[in-house]
Order: C-alpha cells, then sequence, then structure tokens
C-alpha cells in the first residue's frame, strides 16, 4: 500500500490559491484515475484505487495546512503503514511556477504543513513532491501570495506542473521512487 498527501487549507475561500497545490494534484489524480475521494476520515478525504497492481490511498488533509500531521499519522498508523509508502505533495516558495522537484527526504525548509508532518511522523524521512510556486514579487508579503491566486501569465506553467506532479504519483506505483525521482527531475 502506498499513501499520497496533497497538502492545503479546506474550503472554498483557498481553493485554486497558490499554497493549494497539493489539493489540485490529488484532485487532478482523482480525476484522471478513476479515484472517489467519498472517505471522510482521521482529519481527512481520501479514496483508494489500486494502481499497478498497488493499493494506493490519495488523501486530502481538512486540518488545515499547519496541522497536515494530524490527519497523515492516523491513516499511517490505522493502516498500518510504512513511512516508506509516503509521499508528499506540496507548494514550494523557492522553486519557479511550474518546476517540480522530487526528494526522498529533508528539512521543513520554513513550510508549515511539512513541519507538522515531520513532528507527527517523528522523521523528515519521507518522500516530497515540491512544486514551485516562484516567489512573490513587489514585496508582496508571503502570506499574502501563497493565499492568492495564480497570476494569468503562470497558469500554463502550473497546470503543466500539475500534470507531471501526476505522472510521477503513476510512475511510483510502478518503479522505485529513486528511479522516478531521477526520471522527473
Amino acid at each position: 500500500m502506498k499513501v499520497v498527501v496533497g497538502l492545503g487549507n479546506p474550503g472554498a475561500k483557498y481553493a485554486g490559491t497558490r499554497h493549494n497545490i497539493g489539493f489540485d494534484i490529488i484532485d487532478y489524480c482523482a480525476k484522471e484515475l478513476g479515484v472517489e475521494l467519498d472517505q471522510a476520515k482521521f482529519k481527512g478525504v481520501y479514496g483508494t484505487k489500486v494502481i499497478n497492481g498497488e493499493k494506493v490511498f490519495f488523501l486530502k488533509p481538512l486540518t488545515y495546512m499547519n496541522l497536515s500531521g494530524e490527519s497523515v499519522r492516523p491513516l499511517l498508523d490505522y493502516f498500518n503503514i510504512d513511512i516508506e509508502d509516503l509521499v508528499v505533495i506540496y507548494d514550494d516558495l523557492d522553486l519557479p511556477a511550474g518546476k517540480i522537484r522530487l526528494r526522498q527526504k529533508g528539512s521543513a525548509g520554513g513550510h508549515n504543513g511539512i513541519k507538522s508532518l515531520i513532528q507527527h511522523l517523528g522523521t523528515d524521512k519521507f518522500k516530497r513532491i515540491r512544486v514551485g510556486i516562484d516567489r512573490p514579487k513587489n514585496g508582496e508579503p508571503i502570506v499574502n501570495y501563497v493565499l492568492g491566486t495564480y497570476h494569468p501569465d503562470e497558469r500554463e506553467a502550473v497546470n503543466e506542473s500539475i500534470v507531471q506532479a501526476a505522472k510521477a504519483v503513476e510512475a511510483w506505483t510502478e518503479k522505485p521512487f529513486l528511479e522516478v525521482m531521477n526520471q522527473f527531475n
């Protein structure tokens, strides 16, 4: 079994914002792969699908970003899933909009959702798909920027990053994450 977690904030107020790119990717995967996100448990919504012989959970924590670990840890514990079989998808200010970067471990890098996961999982050694949202221009506060919507000139690159991240998730059901990293980085 594998778990794919997309980080974001619940509610219409946050839909389509940069900080919700993880939710957008889970929604895209669900649509493309025919996954019903119809289970409400573990402070989140999730669905499952067998892909390439592997049962995969797609989870959107509904705890708000800063408490994401409160959703992920209970799901892993309940289904007895090893952290080795977890990948987390989230926004990254240090990558240009539209760029994705896969990693096997790392620090939180100032991302509060990742801080929560590290705290609840007890390790920073979990797989990630970081999705670039770029940094704000003209001195815009970071909070306003990440909770804001994309500029029209970013939309095409962002849409491509959603497709690429979904392809990376699907590839991970067939081959080791290191190979997927080499393919998508």
